[in-house]
């Protein structure tokens, strides 16, 4: 036995099976779960709720647990960047949850994309290093579409201006997203970064969704990401807040469109989602 009860070094859970950093248990969360990254985001998620109560609180992991218009949800921070992210996801898994879905803020690199836009990532470039500890380079970060499904019908439904597209994730938020770093700083790759993503077609940057959604691949669990434009780097705006009400509705509204989904599967024995199971219902 290590300390406090934990059962070893390697295996950083009690006898009860609550984990180390996030401290829940198994009954303690949903299986759907919304990952801001600011602990208070997880207020504003849960105001939306019919009901809600505090799990836990340790660090930067805030887990809140109730219902969306009758769904359990959970809503878990994960801090700033993929290394904490990743380990809120490991735990999650860990006690019972099978989809995430990254409710955050992001910088916008082309002109098209206003402030206030909520952004649903298909997919993501891998700038992160937390990934890389599970896989090679070469694996995608990819959204899975039911998650990408939910968001734009939700987003659809509730009338929010949104884009659908590959978003990049990086480690830095200086100069991995090509700002300078301290009395000016800068390299020739992190000068070179906005034009070359820009030109890919790339929307723009934030900073765990391509962990996010490489973990859960490997594990296969689903993932996706809806987050709001909050700064756009080649109109030089910044407008902090602006898009994250709609953004935390998206999120909120996409668990329950999933929960509706997945009961769809259950009764008709299809693994995945498709749309004529709707069709199937309406007969």
């Amino acid at each position: 036995m290590a300390g406090d009860g934990l059962k070893s070094a390697a295996l950083p859970v009690d006898q009860a099976g609550r984990q180390y950093h996030l401290e829940v248990a198994p009954g303690d969360v949903a299986r759907y779960v919304l990952l801001p990254g600011d602990p208070g985001r997880v207020d504003l998620i849960s105001s939306y709720w019919d009901e809600k109560r505090l799990v836990a609180y340790h660090r930067e992991f805030k887990t809140v647990t109730g219902r969306y218009r009758g769904v359990p949800v959970t809503a878990t921070s994960t801090g700033i960047g993929s290394p904490s992210a990743v380990i809120a996801l490991e735990e999650l898994l860990r006690v019972g949850s099978d989809t995430f879905i990254r409710v955050g803020t992001m910088g916008a690199i082309r002109s098209d994309l206003p402030v206030g836009t909520v952004v649903i990532g298909s997919g993501a470039v891998r700038l992160e290093g937390t990934s890389r500890q599970y896989v090679i380079p070469e694996y995608p970060a990819t959204a899975h579409y039911e998650v990408i499904m939910a968001l734009v019908e939700a987003a659809e439904s509730l009338g929010v201006e949104y884009r659908v597209g590959l978003v990049a994730s990086t480690d830095s938020f200086y100069l991995g997203q090509g700002r300078p770093g301290y009395r000016g700083y800068m390299t020739s790759s992190s000068s070179q970064l906005i034009p070359l993503l820009a030109n890919a077609r790339v929307l723009g940057f934030e900073m765990e969704a391509s962990a996010i959604m490489t973990v859960s691949s490997i594990y296969g669990a689903r993932a996706g990401c809806a987050c709001a434009v909050v700064a756009n780097r080649i109109t030089d705006e910044f407008i902090p807040g602006r898009g994250v009400d709609e953004t935390v509705r998206v999120a909120n509204e996409a668990v329950r469109v999933l929960s509706e989904w997945d009961a769809l599967k259950e009764e008709s024995g299809s693994k995945l989602f498709y749309p004529g199971l709707l069709r199937g219902r309406r007969t």
